[in-house]
């Protein structure tokens, strides 16, 4: 055997082998087709973390002539002991027979050590044609695990299990498309099953398996932090120009406001480029559904109205978060205040939260230090907008963590996923995000610290969102 755990992905053409190399190696470079014969020359694709090889993947032609090969092999049987040597011996002797040059591709990695993964289509019909090819890789001697790959709508898991489990010690059906973190991770424990004969192998995919956990961790922290940034740019970015004399104040504040709406638009993508690579989704395209959501522009009203807090919810959050700040004042003096502090706090954001739900940002006339006067737009003062923009990145995240590097089609959204997207936070933790946009606006940005919590809070509302029903 390698000195990392190998598999050969093996089986009929057309029945989603690439795909799963795709999956389990997170490699959008694999070629996948609906075409049969795709695959013509076996290839390595190699799960890393860190430089380092936690196992590889050989992506490898499907059988064409399996009854020849078989009858071949069966007209030299010298015992079973020896059938590992009598697949080589027709490997060696049939290097450049066009007749057998899939065979021979898929045969090498096999005969080199790799373990096998036999792919069949659980959406179709058992058939006795399968059974050659199995018993070519018995032949081979080789730690051997079927998978049940289900490409169309059709289930004959069933009877597929009754045929496999003659022929393999381990059969998992696996959904190479629609395969979350979760089931990758499930399939590896697998693996560690079928590679018990060698206990190197066996360790290595245990360490693995919790690598790919604590980076599967990391990678959603990494995440959050993007997310954190965007927002701490968005709601501390502004812009200014020299406003002489008589110039057009409101034609000038337009410009502005649409000079910085285009740059929180490219902020926004730039967040989202960085999510993608970090789960190695560099080339997943957007593709819009009835009411378009991520593709929707930030400013529109349907936007806000998708990804934003409803009306009731910004009032109440802002309420909640004044009656904090009141409360404030109170704890203070002492209680003198008879707890109006809070009182009059909780009018004062709600109000605030109502108010200034459909303004974009400040504008102000200020003097400069070298004479003459400078418009500025700027803060944000929107207070939905923190919430559409969390919103958007927040499902944005979510399907690009669950999406799976074989699917090779636009990402398409559920119209109705996004409908006051930022309301399923938890409550409490919206009134955390309350705190933090306001403290981004009055000091312009957030401490370390202050933006380790805002991350954390990230994170936690991420996992409240939890995975997309199937």
């Amino acid at each position: 055997m390698s000195v990392h755990p190998t598999f050969a992905i093996v089986g009929h053409p057309n029945k989603g082998k690439s795909s799963i190399v795709a999956t389990l190696a997170e490699d959008e470079t694999v070629v996948v087709s609906p075409d049969p014969g795709t695959t013509r020359h076996a290839r390595g694709f190699q799960m890393q973390s860190d430089g380092r090889v936690l196992y590889e993947l050989v992506d490898t032609p499907g059988f064409q002539r399996p009854r020849a090969l078989l009858e071949w092999l069966q007209a030299h049987e010298r015992g079973a002991s020896e059938r590992p040597a009598v697949v080589r011996e027709f490997v060696a002797s049939h290097e450049g027979d066009a007749r057998f040059q899939d065979e021979c591709e898929l045969l090498r990695p096999i005969l080199a050590g790799a373990g096998i993964l036999y792919v069949v289509d659980g959406a179709h019909p058992y058939g006795a044609e399968y059974e050659a090819e199995m018993e070519i890789l018995r032949w081979t001697g080789q730690p051997r695990m079927a998978l049940i790959n289900m490409i169309g709508p059709g289930d004959h898991v069933a009877e597929w299990r009754r045929a496999l489990n003659q022929y393999f010690s381990i059969v998992r059906v696996f959904d190479a498309l629609r395969a979350d973190f979760s089931k990758r991770l499930e399939l590896l424990r697998a693996f560690r099953e079928l590679a018990e004969a060698d206990q190197s192998w066996a360790r290595s995919l245990e360490q693995a398996v919790d690598i790919l956990q604590r980076d599967r961790d990391a990678r959603q922290r990494r995440a959050a932090a993007e997310i954190a940034d965007l927002l701490i740019e968005v709601l501390s970015d502004s812009e200014s120009a020299p406003c002489p004399e008589g110039a057009d104040q409101v034609q000038l504040g337009q410009e502005l406001t649409e000079r910085l709406r285009k740059r929180i638009r490219q902020r926004e993508h730039a967040a989202r480029r960085a999510v993608q690579e970090l789960y190695r989704h560099t080339a997943l395209r957007l593709q819009s559904s009835e009411f378009e959501l991520l593709t929707e522009d930030l400013f529109s009203e349907r936007s806000f109205s998708m990804f934003g807090l409803s009306n009731t919810q910004l009032s109440m959050t802002g309420a909640a978060t004044g009656a904090l700040t009141g409360g404030a004042i109170d704890a203070a003096v002492g209680g003198a205040s008879l707890l109006l502090g809070a009182g009059i706090g909780a009018i004062v954001g709600g109000l605030g939260a109502m108010l200034g739900s459909n303004r974009l940002a400040k504008v102000r006339l200020m003097g400069s230090a070298l004479g003459g006067h400078r418009l500025i737009v700027g803060p944000i003062s929107a207070v939905n907008l923190p919430w559409v923009i969390l919103g958007r990145a927040l499902l944005h995240h979510r399907l690009v963590a669950e999406t799976n590097h074989a699917r090779r089609e636009s990402l398409v959204l559920d119209a109705g996923a996004g409908e006051h997207f930022a309301g399923s936070i938890e409550a409490s933790r919206r009134r955390h995000f309350t705190s933090a946009f306001q403290l981004i606006r009055e000091q312009h940005g957030l401490s370390g610290p202050q933006r380790d919590d805002l991350i954390l809070w990230i994170v936690a509302a991420m996992k409240d969102l939890g995975p997309r029903s199937p």
